[in-house]
């Protein structure tokens, strides 16, 4: 059974179906939120544990939501703000200064690689290039990049999503895809 957003909000403000509802927004969105949060957190673990963040969060938001924004960008909004908020986190537990990343980049380059081993992500070599390539990206162009290249969100939705402005957002995946070209270049 296919739901709407709108279905799924009429259920979740009614008191009675709320709970009901929430486990039908689970089921719907769980794993495309999933992916989206791997993508940036590379760990299946870590991955898993943001996603349960982000549904808490989602949970404890619903009273407030407003319907000002579609109900998927406001939920990969809350999961992109916990993705970040993991990186950081995770760098400062690590002791990775923001400004130079290549020890962490380095970090989920090997979860990356053992990722593949365990059979997580294809084990395909041009894949794992496209991926080393990514993690050289800063945190938030990797997120651009991810979510126009991988999920192919329109610019409107990601800067719903993101909070910034389309042109920032089409400048940044630009970027990105230069960044990316140079380094597979570099690589081969």
């Amino acid at each position: 059974m296919q739901i709407s957003d709108q279905e799924l909000i009429n259920l979740i403000v009614d008191p009675d179906k709320r709970r009901n509802g929430f486990e039908l927004l689970i089921k719907k969105y769980q794993q495309k939120i999933y992916w989206h949060i791997r993508k940036m957190v590379i760990d299946h673990d870590d991955a898993d544990d943001v996603v349960q963040e982000t549904f808490i969060k989602v949970w404890q938001g619903l009273q407030n939501f407003r319907g000002d924004a579609q109900l998927y960008t406001w939920i990969y909004r809350i999961a992109t703000n916990e993705s970040l908020n993991f990186l950081q986190k995770k760098r400062r537990q690590n002791h990775v200064p923001l400004e130079t990343e290549s020890e962490d980049s380095m970090d989920l380059l090997n979860t990356l690689e053992s990722s593949i081993s365990q059979d997580y992500i294809s084990g395909d070599e041009i894949q794992l290039k496209l991926q080393k390539a990514l993690l050289q990206l800063p945190d938030k162009q990797r997120l651009v990049f991810n979510m126009k290249y991988y999920e192919d969100m329109k610019y409107e939705d990601i800067a719903e999503i993101t909070g910034t402005s389309v042109g920032a957002l089409k400048a940044s995946y630009h970027l990105a895809v230069k960044k990316i070209e140079e380094f597979l270049n570099k690589e081969s």
